[in-house]
């Protein structure tokens, strides 16, 4: 089956909903009001299905000038309009507001209904279609089918149908792979049911038992029921007008303007970088005006940010982005609509180009806004994942940025990927230019640290890390590990042609150190004692302790301890003698033989334990191997 969306346009008083029964057989009027007034205040609906297959689901729209706010509720969906024009009264203001509505949003199929053709001569006709025809150009109208008919007489309504039929074949299908989003519409409680909602399905597909999630506010909930058009179905897809029976959901707690998806997919906003035009008839806009904003079937208020200019002329176009009151829903390639804040009109409108911008500092171009706006879907990508620089993109945040089939996405980043244009890290994605500047950032910083600091094996990791405010700890990781030119150990980094130095350290520092705790043998200074001695930072002689283990002249203990390399051969040759002749060895034993006090026997246990040289037993020690020395840490 194909689904498409018919929405009416006109002036109030034409007979859109009137001429929506005739095709349809059903009153879209559904409110007490409506009926007894003669008008559409709210959106209401119908469909008409043909024996090929095809399910045109109607929005019909109030027409009034005040109403609207509610026509553009209904016209994000809209796949193509049927503009109703009464023949007695020809075209009015809602007429030409309606179609400049529908031209912004760049609904690209229509046709044109004279309604009352029976009250008027056939001379007043020919001369309304001629004025329909001209009204028409220049718009996406321009050279349709204009179908005179009466509701009065049944006159060409089943031709219209037939010419509705014929238009909607040539619509081009809304992605039914693309991620689920239902701008909700209606929210309303039936007993026994729960809390339902209904929209137009913008894109992708949607069962009963699947999770969903309502946004801006992120309230979470399931599928208990699905209907579309009054029809119990098991799954919904694009294109349609759906109802959905939602889990555990208070009426309430929802809106018209929020919007239904699949969880953890779409981010809420308060900020756009978008295209912007301006209707002929609108007044100049002027940077920083406040504007009523319009996208889905949410409605709110914010200002303009002119990029580049201090005001847009009428009938111009420009970058600019658009800073919201409240959180709203979008993607890259809506369509949004604005009206001037007091009076309300209609003004102009776009699409959206980045639906999560950062504030941009003067002067700085708009090479992005150019290919979001005009570049190929591999080219967007590539760009935004460039723009979202070390925190990375996910295949899954791109699904949720741009409108566009899921399989068509991900075919793109495999392609970057092939061509090393955006490089993966687990789920993240890097553009190389990010990847290189890191790089180079890294190398640069190591290279001086290196320089300042001769006697220390590297930089810390965490250090590195510091100068990327916020970076994933597990990406940094992953980064650190592709760049070349680099050694990691442990928790240091250095270049891999960098080795410690004792260039600008006195060499008889060194020797002072070593004959210190030669003097001392299994009895030597704690570090901190050391530092009061040598009268250094404890800082420094960290330094100095870690470089002279790396050579090899010391044997680091614990971080507080180390004998000379020559002690430590003594230590392993006493403890290999004790074993030839004994099976075990006790704290008092080892004590012993290296004559020192319990206080320095058990931390050189304890580092013979975790070398795998011994191994305690209860009180005791057992012999695991040939002693020999640890590697240098």
């Amino acid at each position: 089956m194909k689904y498409v969306i018919l929405g009416t346009a006109g002036h109030i008083d034409h007979g859109k909903s009137s001429l929506v029964k005739a095709l349809t057989g059903i009153d879209p009027d559904r409110l007490k009001e409506e009926k007894e007034r003669g008008i559409t205040i709210d959106l209401g609906f119908a469909d008409l299905s043909y024996p090929d297959g095809l399910r045109i689901g109607i929005v019909d729209v109030p027409g009034h000038e005040r109403l609207v706010r509610n026509m553009l509720a209904g016209a994000g969906g809209i796949d193509l309009v049927l503009l109703v024009i009464a023949a007695d009264e020809g075209i009015m203001p809602q007429s030409k507001e309606h179609l400049a509505i529908c031209d912004l949003l760049k609904i690209k199929s229509g046709l044109i209904a004279i309604t009352k053709a029976d009250l008027v001569e056939k001379d007043w006709l020919e001369m309304v279609i001629s004025e329909a025809k001209d009204f028409a150009k220049d718009t996406f109208l321009e050279g349709c089918e204009i179908v005179p008919v009466s509701l009065k007489t049944s006159y060409n309504i089943d031709f219209l149908k037939e010419k509705i039929r014929e238009v909607a074949l040539k619509v081009k299908p809304k992605p039914s792979e693309g991620l689920f989003r239902l701008p909700i519409d209606r929210v309303f409680t039936l007993k026994g049911f729960g809390t339902v909602v209904t929209g137009t399905a913008l894109s992708g597909s949607i069962s009963i038992d699947d999770a969903v999630e309502i946004l801006p506010a992120g309230i979470k909930s399931k599928v208990r029921g699905l209907q579309s058009h009054g029809e119990t179905i098991k799954t919904a897809y694009a294109g349609q007008r759906v109802a959905l029976n939602l889990q555990g959901i208070q009426k309430e707690d929802i809106q018209r303007g929020d919007v239904l998806a699949v969880p953890d997919r779409l981010k809420p906003t308060t900020a756009v970088d978008a295209e912007i035009e301006l209707l002929r008839s609108a007044p100049v806009l002027k940077n920083r005006d406040l504007i009523h904003f319009y996208i889905g079937t949410s409605e709110l208020t914010g200002r303009i940010i002119l990029y580049n200019r201090p005001e847009l002329e009428p009938n111009s176009r420009a970058y600019c982005q658009i800073r919201l009151n409240e959180p709203v829903i979008a993607m890259s390639g809506d369509r949004y609509i604005i009206r001037r804040f007091s009076p309300l009109e209609t003004i102009g409108g776009g699409e959206i180009l980045d639906p999560s911008p950062k504030r941009r500092r003067k002067g700085e171009g708009l090479d992005d806004l150019v290919v979001f706006k005009e570049a190929s879907l591999k080219e967007k990508l590539s760009m935004k994942i460039l723009k979202d620089a070390m925190a990375g993109s996910t295949i899954s945040t791109l699904g949720g940025w741009i409108k566009a089939e899921l399989p068509a996405i991900k075919e793109a980043i495999e392609t970057l990927i092939k061509n090393s244009e955006v490089m993966q890290f687990e789920d993240r994605l890097l553009h190389k230019k990010t990847f290189t500047t890191f790089q180079k950032k890294v190398n640069a910083f190591i290279e001086d640290f290196h320089k300042k600091y001769p006697l220390k094996i590297g930089v810390p990791k965490e250090d590195l890390r510091a100068i990327f405010k916020g970076l994933d700890h597990k990406l940094f990781g992953s980064l650190l590990s592709t760049i070349k030119e680099i050694a990691i150990e442990k928790e240091f980094v250095r270049a891999k042609s960098f080795r410690a130095s004792w260039s600008g350290v006195d060499t008889a520092l060194k020797e002072k150190i070593i004959g210190i705790l030669e003097k001392a043998a299994f009895q030597p200074p704690l570090k901190d004692e050391l530092s009061t001695t040598l009268s250094i930072s404890q800082k420094d002689l960290d330094d100095i302790l870690r470089l002279m283990s790396k050579e090899g002249s010391l044997v680091r203990i614990n971080d507080s301890l180390f004998i000379t390399a020559s002690d430590y051969s003594k230590m392993m040759e006493a403890v290999k003698n004790f074993f030839r002749e004994n099976n075990e060895m006790t704290v008092a034993e080892f004590r012993d033989i290296l004559n020192t006090s319990r206080k320095y026997a058990l931390p050189f246990l304890e580092h013979l334990d975790s070398n795998k040289i011994t191994l305690r037993v209860g009180d005791k020690r057992k012999f695991l191997g040939k002693p020999c020395l640890p590697e240098s840490k």
